[in-house]
């Protein structure tokens, strides 16, 4: 089979780059050994931001490019990610008041026309913000978004799927080879396939398969974990804070699935991708890190879940890991067939990073230069508000109740009508596994969005599995392989 494209990485960036190549035109194969964002981006902080900290470390071009996409994806998916306000205390702090103040400003200005409000201080009456904060009450406002990471990992993926791309998941990359002006593959699924061009977006593996390739490239990646908890949740609102830790570093505490609070991340300096294991330490300092500054104490006991990822920085030779940069270097190696190695890269600037990789790659396979993301909507993106969307699903499908309605009016958007089909009551939609999950999304996952696992269902492309009861996600992993093995 031959393809103009072989794309290596199931991540946010390789999905990225085979929606804007398959919407190029190009015939695109997308092969990941595992699951569709199965490693670092479903590990993320669950943020769409320019990244404030970024401007100490004086990278206000990736804190520009970020800003201005953070404006493209809320518009592009609006089911998937929502603004988010955050509160900034001034306790415990190891920057100046008017370092912090200046920071937001330029913060602002690099923004350009924002949606988001301002920043701004805050002030008395904000009781909602600071009535769960011990010690003094200064501090600050600001605005970034909230996003489902793996579901907008899964909607670039399926955008690309729509327009042609063919997606391999569980399907490794074992050896490749230039034959002449193509590359030739072997799959772990059996299959020798060739392929005019090849990316390389494995993430943390990015080296691995440059070794396997037997390619030497000037760009080093370094490997850092980043580790969250998860607890009961620790205050009211729909707010989140932002707070600074004695090691200059900061640490995000977020509402996150209704009833509970997500806290992290670390950074961690690690040899391999497969130390995404949150440590005992790693706790121990997010623990710390809230209890500085809430009158609700957490401990280890606390804590409902957990996730780890590795980020594969671009090795900047920064001394410390939470200085390492957070932008992108894409490699074009161009001798013989071209190859085109990701380093580094954020969630937030995956759309643009894909835009870039084609600027570099698609002259070589015959494409002229031109971005066909910029003002494209994701699948389930085409609503005029979420609420407006919501109001509509309710009314259409009130036997969903408000709980289920929200939360699939969010994962979905308006694909939700394909998945409820016919629908019209409760027993439509086939056995009930608990926490509103029932036969006929559990079969989406499986049919439409390349679930294999009940992982991939439960904690991927939903985080359902955080609501069942241990029974409930013993029976659905029972009813999984019995209906999909």
């Amino acid at each position: 089979m031959a393809y103009d494209l072989l794309i290596v990485g199931g991540g946010i960036n390789g999905c990225a780059i085979a929606r804007e190549a398959s919407l190029a035109g190009l015939k695109v194969l997308l092969v990941e050994k595992d699951d569709i964002a199965s490693h670092t981006s479903s590990a993320s902080t669950k943020l769409i931001h320019g990244g404030l900290r970024y401007l100490e470390t004086y990278e206000f071009r990736l804190v520009r490019e970020a800003l201005h996409e953070r404006e493209r994806l809320l518009e592009a998916a609006p089911h998937l990610i929502r603004p988010l306000t955050f509160v900034l205390p001034h306790a415990h702090s190891v920057r100046p008041w008017w370092v912090v103040r200046t920071g937001l400003w330029l913060y602002d200005m690099l923004a350009g026309r924002s949606s988001l409000p301002r920043s701004r201080s805050l002030r008395p009456t904000d009781t909602a913000f600071t009535a769960p904060l011990a010690g003094e009450h200064r501090g600050f406002v600001y605005s970034d978004a909230w996003v489902d990471d793996s579901r907008l990992t899964l909607a670039n993926a399926l955008d690309a799927a729509a327009h042609g791309t063919e997606v391999a998941t569980r399907t490794e990359l074992l050896s490749t080879d230039r034959a002449g002006d193509i590359w030739r593959a072997r799959l772990s699924d059996g299959r020798v396939v060739e392929a005019r061009g090849l990316v390389n977006a494995a993430g943390p593996w990015v080296r691995t398969i440059l070794n396997t390739l037997s390619i030497a490239t000037l760009s080093q990646v370094r490997l850092v974990k980043g580790s969250h908890i998860v607890v009961p949740r620790l205050f009211e609102g729909d707010h989140a804070y932002i707070l600074q830790q004695p090691d200059r570093r900061i640490v995000f505490a977020i509402p996150y699935e209704g009833g509970f609070t997500e806290i992290g991340t670390t950074d961690i300096p690690v040899e391999r991708p497969e130390d995404a294991v949150c440590s005992q330490e790693e706790i121990q300092y997010l623990c710390d890190a809230v209890n500085r500054y809430f009158t609700r104490q957490v401990s280890p006991a606390d804590i409902v879940w957990s996730w780890s990822g590795v980020r594969p920085l671009h090795d900047d030779g920064a001394d410390r890991a939470q200085a390492v940069t957070r932008d992108y270097v894409l490699e074009l190696d161009g001798e013989g067939p071209p190859l085109l190695s990701v380093f580094g890269g954020k969630i937030t600037t995956a759309r643009a990073l894909a835009e870039e990789a084609m600027d570099k790659i698609g002259p070589l396979l015959g494409i002229a230069p031109r971005c066909r993301t910029r003002a494209r909507a994701f699948p389930g993106g085409m609503i005029a508000g979420f609420d407006l969307h919501l109001d509509h699903v309710r009314a259409r499908w009130p036997f969903l109740g408000e709980d289920r309605a929200r939360r699939m009016a969010h994962a979905y958007g308006t694909l939700i009508g394909e998945l409820l089909g016919d629908a019209r009551d409760e027993a439509a939609m086939g056995r009930a596994f608990g926490a509103g999950l029932t036969e006929i999304e559990a079969r989406w996952m499986h049919d439409r969005e390349w679930a294999r696992s009940p992982d991939d269902a439960l904690f991927r492309r939903s985080k359902l599995g955080l609501h069942l009861t241990d029974a409930e996600r013993d029976a659905f992993t029972r009813w999984w392989t019995a209906t999909f093995a």
